[in-house]
């Protein structure tokens, strides 16, 4: 399908496109159906997509579209390495943190390309999760890896003296050999086909308490930043809400170039598309016009200092041009058993989320449902970025962006090759040193203000799992309720009586208390537990609407294969082997009987269909 020329990049002018053979075809709500029939490019809500998941855009289009991936998914991976610092004891090394940004958009674009080329075959970006950040807080606050006095005191730190580069390195390897040993379960999960079997026992009673309780621990964090000015702060979250809520459906004109009508104005839901980006930029050069007047005081002891653009030092200029990021850069990982089972309990929430995820990817970009093979190929090539995540040091995982996600709504293009733009634009970025040094001078009230509303809206996605169980049941509120306080209860206890829970096994103290400290881990085994134990009906759980959610019409195996089989041939072309399809990752080859049954089923289908079109459009008010 190709856009017709009365039709404009961004798909918002005329939702009128022309078939492959000419005819025309309009968007209409009557049109509503999942996923594409064949040639089709028909999305969830019935709305004509300018491009499915197999087309290719002009090259152009796809630049630009997948820059705009890359900023939509850029506040949360800004966000990681900035919360991870004080835990690495880097608060006061902004050098340093330039470098964990651009490690992390590097492997972002990897791990992307990875997914969307051998994974699942979605148009998805892969990027650091949050998931991994409660666990990994936990271990880090153990005593064995706090940080030292004299680290928080900047006016004591050398960022170049080996004695602090030594300091900050133990604890990044730690993290690094913990989260390569985890991603080993994930691989071995995903591949092997366990996460359909996993599925069965795991809820939205589960999920909610696990998600939610990723977010609300980070509370202190982030008001420990939104308190350095709290003016600059809500000064942030106005802005992002102002775009992201109320001026959500307020297009913006922007000039744009098409054959045919030259130079001219598109309409952009540019505030919809960009709130978060928009919001820092305004609140970042509020903050430089109140530097440079000399409002902001100039004492580093003074309230509202950090909020000074010049107050996060001249890590701009300090920063390389260009820095390759590579494997064992800060040195070779370590393990210890401490933090493992704690990443474990990170590593199935951002699994279950991304399967949600992938669902929700392919009613958005115009593909069938995903099969279970593709699933399987994408929890296990997941696995293998946050191995990648781990080599590299990025200090996180990598999963699936939900918002991203949301974008393929936006724009109505749903193309693979706009997402690898998107990840080519990462890699680019974090090979030049200088974009990951300038995001790391952010005045931190800005960044807290971001935070405030990033890990609110992080909490209230877990929560909203709830709306497929009956709420109307004491069952269910005991279960949640119970597992979202004890979530928050046990482990600020546990950190605060550590010694009580000593057994004289230093190697078992220390998986006991990183266990008890991640609120995640506590909260998502009592909900998973309950859930599985205490009586309840299927439509009760929510198991029912859970399921029904997550399935679709049934599709042709051709529709099928052309989106989640392997490229370049792979399993068809090249390495055709009849045990392929034992595998669980790998697609179940149909018989040729099976195929010219379901190619005739589909000729007759499209001959139906066409039929009735032409019928009903027999005296129709066509409306544009």
């Amino acid at each position: 399908m190709i856009p017709s020329s009365d039709k404009d990049l961004n798909g918002l002018d005329k939702p009128s496109f022309v078939g492959e053979h000419g005819s025309h075809c309009h968007s209409s709500p009557a049109h509503a159906a999942w996923g594409p029939e064949e040639g089709g490019g028909t999305g969830h809500s019935g709305t004509k997509l300018a491009y499915t998941v197999t087309d290719v855009p002009p090259w152009y289009l796809c630049i630009l579209l997948g820059i705009q991936h890359f900023l939509t998914a850029m506040g949360g991976l800004v966000a990681i390495p900035l919360i991870l610092s004080k835990g690495l004891c880097l608060q006061h090394d902004l050098l340093t943190q330039s470098h964990l940004i651009s490690t992390i958009f590097f492997v972002s674009g990897i791990c992307t390309l990875l997914q969307v080329l051998f994974g699942v075959r979605l148009p998805i970006i892969q990027g650091g999760t949050f998931t991994f950040l409660t666990p990994t807080l936990a271990m880090l606050s153990l005593p064995t890896w706090k940080c030292p006095v004299w680290t928080q005191n900047a006016t004591l730190v050398n960022a170049s003296s080996p004695e602090f580069i030594q300091v900050w390195q133990t604890r990044m390897r730690e993290v690094q050999g913990t989260i390569i040993v985890a991603s080993c379960f994930q691989i071995f999960v995903g591949f092997s086909g366990l996460i359909g079997f996993l599925m069965r026992f795991i809820g939205p009673l589960t999920i909610a308490p696990t998600i939610t309780l990723v977010a609300l621990p980070l509370f202190e964090p982030a008001g420990d930043m939104a308190g350095q000015h709290w003016g600059i702060a809500f000064m942030t979250i106005f802005f992002i809400v102002l775009f992201s809520q109320y001026l959500k459906d307020v297009t913006v004109p922007l000039p744009s170039y098409k054959r045919g009508k030259k130079c001219h104005f598109s309409p952009i839901y540019l505030f919809q598309i960009f709130p978060v980006l928009l919001g820092l930029s305004l609140s970042w050069l509020l903050c430089y016009v109140l530097t440079v007047t000399s409002v902001l005081p100039a004492a580093p002891t003074a309230y509202g200092h950090l909020a000074r653009t010049d107050s996060r030092g001249d890590v701009l200029s300090q920063a390389p041009w260009f820095r390759l990021p590579y494997p064992g850069q800060w040195g070779t990982p370590t393990v210890s058993p401490a933090g493992i089972f704690g990443i474990l309990a990170g590593v199935i929430s951002s699994m279950l989320e991304s399967v949600g995820d992938y669902y929700a990817c392919a009613r958005l970009c115009g593909a069938p449902p995903p099969p279970q093979h593709a699933i399987s190929r994408g929890i296990g090539v997941e696995g293998i970025g946050c191995l990648l995540a781990g080599a590299w040091g990025t200090g996180s995982g990598t999963t699936s962006y939900s918002e991203n996600v949301g974008a393929l709504g936006i724009t109505k293009v749903g193309s693979r090759m706009v997402i690898i733009a998107g990840a080519c634009a990462m890699l680019l970025s974090g090979i030049f040193g200088k974009v990951g040094a300038m995001l790391a001078s952010i005045p931190i009230p800005v960044i807290g203000g971001m935070f405030l509303v990033m890990f609110g809206v992080i909490a209230a996605v877990g929560i909203s799992n709830l709306q497929y169980t009956d709420m109307n049941s004491s069952r269910n509120i005991f279960i949640f309720g119970f597992s979202l306080f004890a979530g928050l209860t046990i482990p600020s206890w546990a950190s605060k009586n550590s010694t009580l829970l000593e057994t004289g096994i230093i190697q078992l103290d220390q998986v006991i208390l990183v266990l008890l400290t991640t609120g995640m881990f506590v909260g998502g085994l009592l909900g998973f537990i309950l859930d599985n134990t205490i009586p309840g009906t299927q439509e009760e759980r929510g198991l029912l609407a859970w399921k029904q959610s997550h399935e679709g019409r049934t599709q042709s195996s051709q529709l099928v294969s052309k989106v989640y089989d392997l490229p370049f041939g792979i399993g068809t072309k090249y390495c055709n082997v009849s045990w392929f399809r034992y595998l669980p990752a790998c697609p179940k080859r149909l018989s040729c009987d099976r195929r010219m049954d379901e190619l005739k089923a589909a000729e007759q289908k499209n001959s139906v269909k066409a039929s009735l079109k032409r019928n009903s459009e027999i005296g129709a008010d066509t409306r544009i």
